[in-house]
């Protein structure tokens, strides 16, 4: 078992990026969600495929039912995708996931594009913790592509 998530993430992402190098794009998103389950049981990792989530209303009633592309050691939740680009409904999709099972953590992989494409989301139940996090990403996401321009 992995100790930290940002260690999980690390490896997921790595990994991916070798699957992304190897296949190049252009599959299935099955294929991809085979290769990078296959590669993280290498690892060690437990890993489910297909991962059923419900979505229940306020009172319990299950109204809907999802299935996550993988579930990682219980703690990561990762959605593929092989689109040209990642949109606003990949995020929201990922974000229903997120809340529906209470997991914190997630990743959206994109092997679509000739770009290997990841996001990482995490979904908090604490607002101070959320306010943070979105300033850093915000920052993040305008400064690193100033610095790979840069570069």
């Amino acid at each position: 078992m992995v100790k930290n998530i940002q260690d999980l993430c690390d490896r997921v992402r790595e990994t991916g990026y070798q699957i992304h190098l190897f296949l190049d794009h252009g599959h299935l998103e099955k294929v991809y969600e085979n290769a990078l389950a296959n590669r993280l049981r290498k690892q060690g990792l437990e890993i489910k495929q297909q991962h059923p989530i419900q979505v229940r209303d306020e009172d319990g009633t299950i109204i809907g039912d999802y299935y996550a592309d993988l579930l990682i050691e219980d703690q990561l939740l990762v959605e593929l995708k092989t689109a040209n680009a990642l949109a606003d409904g990949h995020l929201a999709q990922i974000l229903g996931y997120l809340k529906s099972t209470r997991i914190e953590h997630g990743l959206l992989i994109n092997f679509g594009s000739y770009k290997f494409q990841i996001k990482k989301l995490i979904k908090s139940e604490h607002p101070q913790k959320m306010a943070r996090r979105a300033i850093f990403a915000l920052l993040l996401n305008l400064f690193v592509p100033f610095a790979f321009f840069c570069g």
